[in-house]
């Protein structure tokens, strides 16, 4: 297996995925709340599946030297740590 460097800061892939999620994916996905975006931030190329795994397994298919950006659709996270407090009614 072939280890896949980053071609790009940390800052630039960051920005460079959040500006074609916004500008070119975001309204076309909008309806799949709270599933994975996989974007490779080189071609615009993207995959969307309840898994992060089978969205970047289907880029990767298509664009084997994909730089891979993931966003959850509907949050600003994509995944949560820690605990959550419960609310007593």
């Amino acid at each position: 297996m072939t280890v896949r460097q980053p071609r790009y800061s940390k800052e630039e892939f960051a920005r460079r995925g959040d500006e074609i999620y916004e500008s070119q994916i975001r309204s076309q996905v909008e309806a799949e709340q709270g599933k994975i975006v996989a974007i490779d931030i080189e071609t615009g190329a993207f995959e969307v599946d309840a898994s992060e795994i089978e969205a970047c397994d289907r880029l990767e298919a298509r664009y084997p030297d994909a730089q891979i950006w993931i966003v959850r659709i509907g949050s600003r996270h994509v995944r949560r740590f820690g605990g959550r407090v419960r609310r007593l009614a």
